[in-house]
Parts: structure tokens; sequence; C-alpha cells
């Protein structure tokens, strides 16, 4: 990630990046226990099995390590989610399927999510979330199309406000602790997203 200490360091190191996924794994342990204000340089270094010098060799603070670990995740998560086409004869059963997994990945490491997605957290993961998400649904409507009236409108457009949208809910649902479980806030997701984006899965029903 640019901007942590290690930046100049060759990205294939293997030491690099052992001592970068051991931190991050403490990181992780250590969020769901307690806030990642309360965490420090020196317990994230003994949850990982390395000095302190050893950290600051990679990282300025716990607030970066915590950035770095948590754009990773998104990354990861991103890229492993199936992404349902508007002409599936089952759209909106993969559509959901898909948005539970979205959020079931988030309630997995809810505490470091929270941290960061949430008012108090870091501009930085969320503009690289909704970025991330964004590219993701442009790709996919480029691929694929809609139907009217979204045709008429930039694909920019729509993905990012269907990006925003579902981190809004997303910020929402950590910051009440994840009350719902991911599958009931993905069907209560999907059919906001379907009154947007106009689909009518009754008459895909009828079709078949």
């Amino acid at each position: 990630m640019a901007g942590t200490r290690a930046s100049n360091t060759p990205s294939g190191d293997r030491r690099v990046r052992r001592t970068r996924s051991a931190l991050a794994r403490a990181l992780i342990e250590l969020v769901e226990e307690q806030d990642l204000a309360r965490i420090s340089v020196s317990d994230v270094a003994e949850g990982a099995g390395v000095s302190r010098s050893a950290f600051y060799a990679h990282y300025r603070d716990v607030h970066e390590l915590a950035e770095d670990a948590c754009t990773a995740m998104i990354d990861g998560l991103i890229e492993s989610l199936p992404a349902p086409a508007f002409d599936s004869a089952d759209l909106a059963q993969e559509a959901t399927r898909s948005l539970a997994a979205f959020f079931a990945s988030l309630s997995a490491h809810a505490g470091l999510y929270r941290a960061l997605l949430g008012p108090l957290g870091s501009a930085r993961v969320v503009e690289h979330t909704r970025r991330r998400i964004a590219d993701v649904i442009r790709e996919h409507l480029v691929h694929t199309g809609t139907g009217e009236p979204l045709r008429r409108i930039p694909h920019d457009v729509t993905a990012s406000f269907t990006a925003g949208a579902l981190i809004g809910v997303a910020i929402d649902w950590l910051q009440a602790g994840c009350s719902r479980t991911p599958t009931e806030i993905a069907e209560m997701t999907w059919p906001l997203l379907q009154g947007y984006y106009r689909i009518d899965t009754r008459d895909e029903d009828s079709a078949r």
C-alpha cells in the first residue's frame, strides 16, 4: 500500500510479506476484542511475534496498518464475489446470494470494518471500498447492459449510485452490530436495487 514505511522494499521479498501478514492477522484478532483506538503498537507486535522496531519498519502506526489490512481484505472480498447477470432467469436469487456473501464477509471481520468504515473511520478506506464496488458494477454493466431507463444513464453514474447505496447500508448495519443476518439484510437490500434498476422479475418468471 502506498504510504507505508516499507514501500521501497521489493514486493517480492517473502520476509516483508510474512511480517505484514503476521501484523495484519494480529490486528484483526485484537480488534475483535477491543476498540481499534485502544490497540497499541506493542499489542500488535506482541501478537505478531515481532519487535516494535520491526513494526515501525513497515508502518507509522496502528491506524496505517489497519487501513492496509482493511483495503487488502476489501480487494479480496470484491474479487471473490460472483456477479449476477441481468439476463439471468434466476436474477433475484443470484443477486441476493451475492449480496449475502458480501455482508457475510463484512460480518466475519466486523470489528475492523466497523472501525474504518464508520463515522470516525478512514476516508481512504471508505473511498477505496466505494471505488472498487463501483468499478465492478461499471464493468458488469458494460458487458451485460440493462433495460430502460438505465440505458440512457452513463454507466459511471449508475455504478457510483449503486456503490454508495451499498456502502451506506453496510455501514449502518455494521454500526448496529450486524443485528440482522447477512441473508436478511441482503433480502432487504435487493428489492431497493431492483426498484432502481427497474428490473421486473415477474416478466422473467412468466417467460419460463
